[in-house]
C-alpha cells in the first residue's frame, strides 16, 4: 500500500471541483546527494541569519542603539547599519516589500520554485521536524509502520518526545522573532530569567505556535492550500526556465528492472517509486509539472542513486528547463538562456526600484518640519488691537548630534513670536533640538491688526539650521474686514 497515495474521497457530482482532498501524510525518505546537500546548508544559512543577525553589532554613538538590525517599536525607529528609518518614511518599507517580490519573480523565472525548495521557512523547518522524527522513530517505513501502531506507553512516550523537540524548536523560532525588536542580549536575558514583558512572551507563543503546527502537523498542506505562491508560480515559469523534470523520452516506458538486466528497447524507468518517497509533498514527478512540487528536488537525489544502482545514467529526472530536456530528446544540443524578454523585464523593474531608493537614501534630508495651526480658537485679538494665532512647530532632527536652529518669520509685517519657554516678542528664536529626536514647540504670532488683508494670510516659517533651510507655508487666521 502507498501512503503517498490518496485517500478515499467523496463521492463527487458532475461537474463538481473539490477545494479540498485529503492526500494522505507524506513520509519522506532520507536520501543523500548534491540537492540533499544544498538544503542542508540552506537551511544552516537561514537558520544561523535568523537566530544570530540580531547579535550583530553597529557603532552608532553613545546614546544610539547598538543593534546593527533593529526594529524599535517604542522608540518608532528601524535601524539597518547605517540607515535610519523614521515612521515619515514608511514608503522604505513599500520599496523593499517591492524588491522582494519582483526578486521572488526574476528567481522563479530562472531556477523555478528555488525559493520554496531551499529558502522558504516553511520548507526549513518541516525539513527540521521531520529530522527530529527521523532520530525518534526511524526512516520512513519504520514512521510509517510507527503512525499505524496502537496506542501504548513506548509510542506515547516516542510522541511525547517528537513534540518536546518540535516546542523547543518552536520555542526558538519564536524567541529569535522577539530579538529583533530590542537590544538582543537584553532581551534574551529577560526571557530567560522571566522578566520579559507579556507582550513579548506572547509574541513567542504566536510564532512558536504556528511554527509548531505548520512545521509539526500541516507540513505539506501549506504548501498546497495555504501558500498563494504555488497558486500562481507556473505564470512566471517559460521553456527556459529551469525546473525539476522527468525526462519521460528517455524513461518510458518502463518497468520494474533487475539489477544486471538489459535496458536495450525499455526505458531507464525501474518505477521503484524512489522519487515518490523522497517527495516532501509525496507526489509522483513522473506525471510531469504539478502545483505541489516545491523544487526542492531531493527526487533528482534518490533517482540518481538508482541510477547508478543499475548503472545508468543519471539525470533521469533533472533540474533542467523544458526546452532542453526537448532538444535532447530529439538528440540535439541545447542551452540556458539567461537574458530574455521575461528576465530582462523583471530585472529592469528590480533595478528600476532598487535605483529609485538608492537615490532617496543618498538624498535623504536629516531634518524635517511640521507645522499645525492651532483651531480652537483659530486667532485671539489681544487687548492692545493685535491679532495672535498659535501653531504647534515640530523639528525632526534626524543627526546623531545636538542641533541649533534659528526660525523666522515671513510673508507678514511687523509680526513677533513667542516661544513658549523660550524667546518672546522675537523676530527670529533659537530653537534647540536634541539628537535623533523631534522637537516639538509651542509659538504664538502676533501681527498688528491694521496690517492684516483679510480672514486668512499667507505667511512662512523659515528655518535656517546647519545644513539647509526650509521654508513651511501656512496661514494666519484674523477677523473678516
Amino acid at each position: 500500500m502507498d501512503t503517498n497515495a490518496a485517500s478515499s474521497p467523496r463521492t463527487l457530482h458532475q461537474g463538481e471541483v473539490p477545494l479540498y482532498m485529503e492526500t494522505g501524510k507524506a513520509y519522506p525518505r532520507a536520501v543523500s546527494g548534491t540537492f540533499r546537500s544544498l538544503k542542508w546548508w540552506a537551511m544552516a544559512v537561514t537558520l544561523a541569519w535568523w537566530h544570530l543577525a540580531p547579535f550583530l553589532r553597529w557603532d552608532r554613538g553613545p546614546g544610539s542603539p547598538s543593534q546593527a538590525i533593529l526594529i524599535d517599536m517604542p522608540g518608532r525607529r528601524a535601524y539597518f547599519l547605517f540607515i535610519e528609518i523614521w515612521p515619515q518614511e514608511v514608503y522604505y518599507l513599500t520599496g523593499i516589500l517591492l524588491i522582494a517580490a519582483i526578486s521572488l519573480f526574476l528567481m522563479s523565472a530562472l531556477a523555478g520554485r528555488v525559493w520554496c525548495g531551499f529558502l522558504c521557512w516553511q520548507t526549513v523547518y518541516t525539513d527540521l521536524f521531520v529530522w527530529v522524527e527521523k532520530q525518534v522513530v526511524g526512516d520512513r517505513s519504520q514512521r510509517v509502520a510507527f503512525d499505524r501502531q496502537p496506542m501504548s506507553a513506548g509510542k506515547f512516550g516516542k510522541l511525547a518526545l517528537i513534540n518536546s523537540g518540535w516546542a523547543l524548536i518552536s520555542a526558538a523560532c519564536g524567541v529569535g522573532f522577539t530579538l529583533w525588536f530590542g537590544d538582543a542580549f537584553e532581551v534574551l536575558r529577560d526571557i530567560v530569567t522571566g522578566n520579559a514583558s507579556v507582550a513579548a512572551y506572547g509574541c513567542i507563543l504566536v510564532i512558536g505556535g504556528f511554527c509548531f503546527l505548520l512545521g509539526g502537523y500541516a507540513r505539506e498542506r501549506v504548501c498546497v492550500y495555504l501558500c498563494p505562491y504555488s497558486r500562481f508560480q507556473a505564470a512566471m515559469f517559460d521553456e527556459h526556465s529551469l525546473i525539476v523534470t522527468y525526462e519521460a523520452w528517455r524513461g518510458n516506458p518502463g518497468g520494474a528492472a533487475r539489477k544486471g538486466q538489459s535496458f536495450e528497447g525499455r526505458g531507464h524507468c525501474v518505477d521503484c517509486r524512489a522519487c515518490v518517497q523522497a517527495c516532501p509533498t509525496g507526489i509522483d514527478i513522473r506525471k510531469g509539472n504539478q502545483l505541489a512540487c516545491i523544487g526542492c528536488a531531493l527526487c533528482i537525489d534518490a533517482c540518481n542513486s538508482v541510477m547508478d544502482r543499475y548503472e545508468l545514467p543519471r539525470g533521469l529526472i533533472s533540474y533542467d528547463s523544458s526546452a532542453n530536456i526537448e532538444a535532447r530528446g530529439k538528440g540535439t544540443k541545447g542551452g540556458f538562456r539567461l537574458i530574455r524578454p521575461r528576465t530582462l523585464v523583471y530585472g529592469g523593474i528590480l533595478t528600476i526600484v532598487a535605483s529609485v531608493m538608492l537615490i532617496r537614501l543618498m538624498s535623504r534630508p536629516d531634518v524635517d518640519v511640521n507645522v499645525l495651526h492651532e483651531r480652537a480658537p483659530l486667532y485671539v485679538q489681544m487687548s492692545d488691537g493685535s491679532i495672535r494665532n498659535g501653531y504647534v512647530y515640530k523639528i525632526l532632527n534626524m543627526k546623531a548630534e545636538d542641533r541649533s536652529f534659528t526660525l523666522s518669520l515671513s510673508g507678514l509685517d511687523n509680526a513677533t513670536m513667542d516661544v513658549v519657554g523660550g524667546e518672546t516678542n522675537a523676530v527670529r528664536a533659537e530653537l534647540q533640538v536634541p539628537r535623533d529626536s523631534v522637537g516639538t514647540f509651542r509659538i504664538y504670532v502676533s501681527a498688528p491688526a491694521a496690517g492684516l488683508t483679510g480672514k486668512a494670510m499667507p505667511v512662512a516659517f523659515d528655518l535656517s539650521g546647519p545644513s539647509r533651510q526650509i521654508r513651511t507655508p501656512t496661514l494666519f487666521a484674523g477677523p473678516e474686514k
